[in-house]
Parts: C-alpha cells; sequence; structure tokens
C-alpha cells in the first residue's frame, strides 16, 4: 500500500514526492537532518540522485499537458484551498520548522508559515490574470499576444525561510501553468515536504514533484536535465554562478534570488528608538541574521552616530536568545555547524582587524553537546576594505560606519557588488525617496525594516540576481513567454 504522508509509519524517515507517490532513493542512501538546538537527530530523508531527478522530471513532463490546458481559474482554485489547508496546519509546520532550522517559532517560523498561506492566496486569486494584448498593426491585420507556460520548471531553494521559499515557486510556477519539479535543501527539507503533503490533496499526480539529496547530486542533475526549460534558484551567488552557466549551456530561462550586503542608510532626523528597532528588524537578527535582505551595513549620520548605536544596542539587549520551541524566545540557532565556524571566522576577523564590538563576542568552538547559538553582534571602527564590510556573512553580524552628507552616504550604500534590498530611514520624506531612488538595489524600504509581502516585486540586480518573485507581473516574466499571433483578415 502506497504510504499517503512523506513520513514513513512508525519511523523518522520522510520521503520524496515523485508522481504522486511517496518515494524513498533509488540507491537507498538517507541523509540525516539534525536539530541545531538539541544537536540530536530531526528526522532523515532520501538521498536523491540523476535517476529520482529523472523520474521527477519525467513525471512533471507527462503531467503538463493537462495542467497547462486547465482553466486558469480551477488552478488558482486549487492554490486557494492549499493556502487553506496550510493556515489550518500553521502550529505543525512552524513547530517542525523550527527544529530543523533553529528558528524561534513566535518571531520567525509561524509567521513564515502564515506568510506561505498568504502567497498560495495571492497566487490563487491572480492565477486568471495571464492576459495577452492586442497591437493595432492597420486595416486587415489583427495581431495579438498570449502568455504560454514554459514546461517543466526545475526549483532549488535554501535551507533559511524553507517553507516561504518553496511556496513562493509553488505558487509561481503552477498558478501561470508550469509543472514542477523541487530540490529541498538538504538541512531543511522536513516542513516542505509536509507542505508538498498539503499540495498533493489539491494537485493531480506530477503537477508538484519533490526531491530531497545534496546540491553536487540532485542538484546538478536537475540543472542538467534537458527536459527543464526554466531554472528558478534561491541560495548563495556562488551557486548563483553554478545555476547560470547550467542555464546558458541548454540556453534555458533562469531566475536567480542570490546575495546580499544591504545597507541601512540612517538621517540625523531618525534618532529614535523606534527606527532603532526598525534596523534590528531589518538585520534580521531575529533569523540569526540568515537572510539575505539583511540590513548588515548600518550607515548613520556622525551627528547622531553613537546616540543611536545606543538604541540599537538597547534594542539588541531585549531579545531574548533561546530554544526555538519557546515562545518567549526571539532568537535561535544557526543552521549547522559549518555555518556557525563560518561565522565565528567572520567575528574573529572583525576584532582581529581593529573592530570595536559594542555588542557581542567570538563564539565558542562548536561542539555535539551544545547548540549552535550565536550572540548579535555589532561592528563600529570598522574600514570600508574589510571582509566584514564587503562579504555577505549570513549571520548576525551587523558592522556599522559614519557618514557626513548625502552624497557619501549614496556612495557608501552603493559601495558593493551586491543590489538586493536597502533601507532608508528619515523623517523628510522628499530626502529620504531621493535617496531610495539613488541607491542601487532591487528592493528600498523607507521607514520598514519587516519581510516581503505578497504582490511585492522582489528581486536583486547585480550580484544579488535576475528576475523577480512574489508579484504576479515577476510570475509572468519568469514563468511564461509571449506568443505573437498575427492574423491577416483579408484572405
Amino acid at each position: 500500500m502506497r504510504p499517503s504522508s512523506p513520513r514513513a509509519a512508525g519511523t523518522d524517515e520522510y520521503l520524496m514526492l515523485i508522481g504522486g507517490v511517496w518515494s524513498a532513493g533509488t540507491d537507498g542512501g538517507w541523509i540525516e537532518v539534525e536539530d541545531p538546538a538539541r544537536r540530536r537527530p530531526a528526522g532523515r530523508v532520501p538521498r536523491g540522485g540523476a535517476e529520482d531527478v529523472a523520474h521527477a522530471v519525467r513525471s512533471a513532463a507527462t503531467a503538463f499537458p493537462a495542467w497547462r490546458g486547465e482553466n486558469p481559474a480551477y488552478r488558482g482554485h486549487a492554490l486557494l484551498r492549499i493556502a487553506d489547508d496550510v493556515e489550518a496546519e500553521t502550529e505543525r509546520l512552524a513547530r517542525l520548522l523550527s527544529t530543523e532550522t533553529g528558528n524561534a517559532i513566535r518571531r520567525q517560523t509561524r509567521p513564515e508559515v502564515i506568510g506561505a498561506a498568504r502567497l498560495f492566496r495571492y497566487f490563487g486569486g491572480v492565477a486568471g490574470e495571464a492576459k495577452g494584448e492586442t497591437v493595432p498593426l492597420g486595416d486587415g491585420l489583427l495581431n495579438y499576444t498570449i502568455r504560454e507556460p514554459l514546461g517543466v520548471v526545475g526549483g532549488i531553494i535554501p535551507w533559511n525561510a524553507p517553507v516561504q521559499l518553496a511556496s513562493v515557486k509553488i505558487a509561481m510556477a503552477l498558478a501561470t501553468g508550469n509543472t514542477l519539479v523541487l530540490k529541498a535543501a538538504e538541512d531543511a527539507p522536513l516542513a516542505v515536504l509536509e507542505l508538498a503533503r498539503i499540495c498533493a490533496r489539491h494537485l493531480p499526480p506530477g503537477v508538484l514533484n519533490v526531491v530531497t539529496g545534496y546540491g553536487e547530486e540532485a542538484g546538478a542533475a536537475l540543472l542538467a536535465h534537458p527536459d527543464v526549460a526554466k531554472l528558478s534558484f534561491t541560495g548563495s551567488t556562488e551557486v548563483g554562478r553554478i545555476v547560470m552557466r547550467a542555464a546558458a549551456d541548454r540556453i534555458v530561462p533562469v531566475s536567480l534570488e542570490l546575495g546580499g550586503k544591504s545597507p541601512a542608510v540612517v538621517f540625523p532626523d531618525a534618532d529614535t528608538d523606534a527606527v532603532a528597532a526598525g534596523v534590528v528588524d531589518g538585520m534580521r537578527f531575529t533569523r540569526q541574521g540568515q537572510s539575505c535582505t539583511a540590513g548588515s551595513r548600518l550607515l548613520v549620520h556622525e551627528s547622531i552616530f553613537d546616540s543611536f548605536l545606543d538604541r540599537v544596542v538597547t534594542a539588541i539587549s531585549r531579545l531574548r536568545m533561546g530554544d526555538p520551541l519557546d515562545e518567549g524566545s526571539d532568537i535561535g540557532t544557526v543552521i549547522n555547524p559549518v555555518q556557525y565556524g563560518r561565522i565565528r571566522g567572520y567575528i574573529e576577523s572583525g576584532v582581529a582587524d581593529g573592530g570595536r564590538l559594542l555588542t557581542g563576542e567570538i563564539p565558542q568552538t562548536s561542539s555535539p553537546d551544545r547548540g549552535l547559538f550565536v550572540s548579535p553582534a555589532v561592528f563600529t571602527r570598522v574600514q570600508p576594505s574589510w571582509r566584514i564590510v564587503r562579504e555577505e556573512i549570513f549571520g548576525p553580524v551587523l558592522v556599522a560606519l559614519p557618514w557626513r552628507d548625502e552624497a557619501e552616504a549614496v556612495r557608501m550604500a552603493n559601495d558593493t557588488h551586491y543590489g538586493l534590498a536597502a533601507y532608508v530611514w528619515g523623517r523628510d520624506l522628499g530626502r529620504a525617496l531621493r535617496t531610495a531612488h539613488s541607491i542601487d538595489a532591487g528592493w528600498v524600504q523607507v521607514n520598514r525594516g519587516l519581510g516581503q509581502l505578497p504582490g511585492i516585486s522582489y528581486g536583486g540586480i547585480g550580484r544579488s540576481g535576475i528576475g523577480r518573485e512574489f508579484s504576479w507581473e515577476g510570475a509572468l516574466d519568469g514563468f511564461t513567454h509571449r506568443k505573437t499571433v498575427t492574423v491577416d483578415t483579408r484572405m
């Protein structure tokens, strides 16, 4: 009898969703998923490989003709039903997500699951809006365009917000009539597989397939498969280059949401506790800084530099670090020992270079009997050329630098290869908007430090990526092609 759930009965083994069937890996290998707060197993998933990916792509290709032919409203209704079920299972998904990622349930994983339901609801609501245009070419000629799905989409997501990022790729691909093979991150695949279970209730077999495995095995096989018509990747800039090369080899469209080193510019009229709290939110300390949109370069006018940094330190001091499943915790753990060591190395580098730690410390060497907790670190007395200022750390490390005038603030904000997000804080909205328009980034928030919302056209420029997500126009641009039909009506 085929299992109806990704979790094998009576075990901690989770299975992949391929062609509507929950499946183990072809070679029988497994990947252990660790609870980073307790340093114990959270479950294990198949170590999928090229044969499993090929099976998933075949299933998606088989399902594609019927799915693309469905009334768009039908596809939208399926996403709306998924949204309802995700919302109903918020607590179950959030607890599992906290267990595997180390993110705090109150501040991160519960809001992430609620946001995932909203994404399905948003794309379900607009699924019927894939409209073309008519183009006047003169008497006797009818010229119009239609939007058509691309085919099988290969999606790859990271571990930092896996349910949210899985949801946006599933919803965008399916709402536009494509089918999807999604490769989950090996460090955090469990809640994504449970999300797939919910989706499978409302979708024909093969429309959504979720494989697990290592990037260099399952991920590489997905990138290279000749029947994948579109690649959608969220992750590091380094891996993004690999994805782009794979897309170039086969000449298929690609969307990349990559790294960031986002600036947060604070004007002299913004020296308030509320702005300091917004900067702390924008730095994503409640996700341990493990976010590509983290405002990790704090650029503060020199006249308020010391007083504002005092406010930031005070705001951080109110955050409680602890058990991710404890409702009182604001900050949980980083994802794995490798990331823990990477963050530790950056903090060591900043101290060795002469930076001053206003709060935080060099973490201890990781140990199998200790949770992967890293206290928020705020550096001052840093130089723009230092590694901690220029490179994406993907951890709770904020660097602060002073500036004298608006032109210098913009120059400092743009002194980066990245261009994903930015934050501007100030009461003078004319000046704040002028600055926002001058910063080279795909998404700039003014007097707001929170995350993405459905409908925001989100994505980066430069080394932060290509394409847009979270919006219907992003879905149309990234997951469909425009076909032009020209008719000579005089025949």
